[in-house]
């Protein structure tokens, strides 16, 4: 099961964080984001990603499997039972999702429209389990979305002129 997925800058400063696993209080969610970025952050490019660390909030056997792209790293932090190799497409699943939906998805992105980011990554996972991983049923699921909206904008444009 996913435990959270965390993105955060190259600074430790969080731009998505999404918890499967409860976190009570936000000082705990606070700790539990500087703790993973400094597993990550302190680790060279060179050396693989993901690795097996302990955060307390969640127990121990955590796995934080990871991608740095650019200034943002993604972390996805599993339970021992979760496939690294899977994770880690999953992450590229995911990455490729929100580039297509942005043209080429840069930090700014993320802040800006956190709400299509929220929504393309419950297309990807729900609840911690992850739901989809074809990359087409994920991008014709997200423009189906648009297409509501740009609907429902379009109809209530035309109740205010009635």
């Amino acid at each position: 099961m996913i435990k959270g997925i965390i993105i955060v800058n190259n600074h430790g400063k969080p731009r998505l964080v999404k918890f499967y696993q409860s976190v009570t209080s936000e000082e705990r969610q606070q700790s539990v984001i500087r703790r993973v970025f400094q597993q990550v952050a302190n680790r060279p490019d060179s050396f693989c990603n993901y690795l097996e660390g302990s955060i307390p909030e969640w127990g121990e056997n955590v796995k934080l499997i990871y991608r740095h792209y650019a200034t943002l790293y993604f972390v996805f932090a599993v339970d021992a039972q979760e496939s690294d190799l899977g994770i880690l497409d999953l992450i590229q699943v995911f990455v490729e999702a929100l580039d297509k939906c942005f043209e080429n998805v840069c930090e700014l992105d993320l802040i800006f429209h956190s709400d299509r980011v929220q929504y393309v990554l419950d297309e990807v996972v729900m609840g911690g389990m992850v739901l989809e991983t074809n990359i087409h049923l994920i991008l014709q699921a997200i423009e189906d979305q648009g297409k509501m909206h740009r609907d429902s904008l379009k109809n209530s444009s035309l109740v205010g002129e009635s």
